[in-house]
Parts: C-alpha cells; structure tokens; sequence
C-alpha cells in the first residue's frame, strides 16, 4: 500500500502553460512556461513558478491567476489531478493550459485570493472527511497551529513522509474489510468519495473519440460517503460503484444479492461552528447539490478514472481507498457516463 501511495504522492502532470493573448504587451510573444505540477496539488499553488517568468510581459493591474483549458474556466479548488483525469479523456502530455493574471471570472469561479484561500478550501475538506469518518470534526479542529502549518506544507510539498508524520495524530484510519486487522491500522468503516460524473450523449470506443466537456454543466459533482459492513465478503470497487452510483444500477443487485455498503444520509450535515470559511461553505454547496441524471437501464459506463489509472473492476475496494486517496482523504472518481439522448426522435 505505501509504495502506492508514494507514486501518487509523486505523480505529476507535464504542463505547458501559455499567457492569454489579452495580457501580453511585449514583442515578441513569451514562449509557454513548462512546469510539472503534482498531481496531489492545486493549480493556484503554481503562482510562484509563474508569475516571475511572465511578469516582464503582463499589463499593470492586480493579478488574480486563474487557468483555462480550451476556454473552460479551471475550478481552482479540485486537485490538478482530478481536473486532468476529469477534462482529459485522452491524456494531453504536456497539458496545454492558459493562465490569466486580470478578468477573473467571479461568475463562473469562487473567489480565490492565492495560497491561503487553497489552504483552508482544503481544511474545510479535512473536515468533511473528519465528520464523515468519526461523527465529528474534533480531530481536525483540535489541530495545532504548528501541526496543522506542518500538514500544509507537506502536502504544497508533496512530501509524503513529513504528510504521514502530521496527519498520524488526526486519528481518520485505515479502510480494512479483513476479519483479521492488520497491525497498527484503525478501522474506518464510512469512506469519504467525491464522484465527479461526465455524462455524454454521443457514443464512442476511442477515447480520443470522446467528446470534450466544454461546460461545467455536464459534470455533476456528488459526494457520496460510504459505509463498509464487515460481511466476509471481497468487496471489490464494482460493488462500490453499484453503490455510488445506484442511479446507473438501478435494479441490479450486488453481489450475493445483500447490500454490503448505504449511502450515509446525514454526513454532510456538517455543524455551522465546524463549516470553516465561507469559502468552503460556497465551494460545499456546489458540490453537493448537483444530482445525477436517473437513466440507468439505458446507461453505460464508459470510464473510471482514479489517479490517472482505470482500475480493474474487482480491485479490492479498501485498496482503491487506503492507496488512491488524497491527502484530505477524500478518494475522488471520475465516472464518464453514456446516457441516452432524451432529445433523439
């Protein structure tokens, strides 16, 4: 499990980052600036690498970064692994992203104000998988200042090591479905998952094929945490998916027709003192409240993607949690979804 961990902990993505059109005012044009961003991190983190190699060329103003892909505005608080898997179907190495210092789109993007908007985006996180796996988010919030400076910079670090040191004291465990526990792992039967489902109309078996999402508008963005019953059974991420996603299973039962997982209704009831900022709150409710359109017998999956790879079926799913997690402990799956077109004569 730990040398999973380490190679998602040191995962990057190759970009080429171009300045807008509108923000350059010097001749000739700066060439893109290539930079490899950790998987595990969040694009606004990459300003310092930025801002200096582009700062000879940009109008006078204040900056405020944000990217696009192919004019799609980036939403700055998913991890710029999950964005990558999510808008790439067909990896693009290097990516090819656009950053721009003037004209945020406040209308399309939350604000961020740099480092420390990321920062607590991803402690408000922290405390969502808190409450999700103990009931509460005391861990976190019991947090000190030193330990919790240490588990920012491990993770803007990517430093696994200094992560496990830090986050050790917050008590959120290990997924284990064993009878026998493994030594030193805390049993955590409710898993915190952020489901990102691409749903298209258009069918397709390339993945080059795949059509482009080109609006926020076909991603919904669900969480869905998990509980885990010890039943003796090999509970693979086939199950969990059928779980996850009972909107595409409908009807179709799981493995020795007994439900192994249910959905936890009242996680994200999250009390108003452990919300956090307001931008966690603003950022919380656009991500719980886009429901998934209900199509299931006519609806095929076509993709899941989990830290750059499309994981086998009947992998055991407290593998797929305790390796592929991020460090909010969050484990986030991209789901491309054929639906049929409601539109069609």
């Amino acid at each position: 499990m730990m040398e999973a961990q380490k190679y998602v902990w040191e995962g990057a993505i190759p970009l080429q980052i171009h300045l807008h059109e509108s923000e350059i005012t010097s001749l000739p044009p700066p060439s893109p600036a290539l930079i490899l961003a950790p998987r595990i991190g969040y694009l606004p983190l990459l300003l310092p690498l930025i801002k200096p190699y582009f700062s000879s060329t940009l109008p006078p103003g204040q900056d405020t970064i944000w990217f696009d892909y192919k004019g799609l505005p980036l939403k700055w608080y998913i991890p710029t692994g999950v964005l990558f898997d999510l808008l790439c179907a067909q990896p693009e190495r290097p990516w090819n992203l656009t950053v721009h210092f003037r004209g945020y789109p406040s209308n399309l993007l939350i604000p961020c104000e740099g480092e420390e908007s990321v920062k607590w985006s991803f402690i408000n996180s922290l405390k969502e998988a808190d409450y999700i796996i103990n009931g509460n988010c005391k861990n976190v919030m019991h947090m000190s200042q030193s330990d919790q400076v240490e588990l920012w910079h491990s993770v803007m670090d990517a430093n696994l090591e200094k992560y496990m040191r830090a986050s050790s004291k917050l008590k959120l465990g290990t997924v284990t479905t064993d009878e026998a526990d493994m030594v030193g792992q805390v049993k955590a039967g409710k898993i915190p998952v952020r489901l990102y489902v691409w749903s298209v109309n258009e069918d397709f078996e390339d993945l080059e094929d795949a059509p482009e999402v080109d609006n926020w508008d076909q991603i919904s963005y669900i969480n869905r945490p998990l509980e885990i019953h010890k039943e003796g059974k090999h509970f693979t991420l086939h199950d969990a998916l059928k779980n996850l996603l009972p909107e595409f299973f409908g009807g179709k039962s799981l493995i020795n027709d007994e439900p192994c997982i249910e959905e936890g209704e009242d996680v994200q009831k999250v009390s108003s003192e452990d919300a956090g900022s307001s931008t966690g709150a603003e950022e919380g409710k656009e991500i719980f409240n886009q429901p998934v359109e209900s199509c299931c017998n006519d609806a095929e999956i076509k993709l899941v993607r989990i830290q750059g790879i499309e994981p086998k079926m009947e992998i055991p799913f407290s593998w797929v949690v305790n390796s592929l997690k991020n460090p909010e402990h969050f484990l986030h799956i991209c789901v491309c979804v054929k639906v049929p077109n409601v539109n069609a004569a």
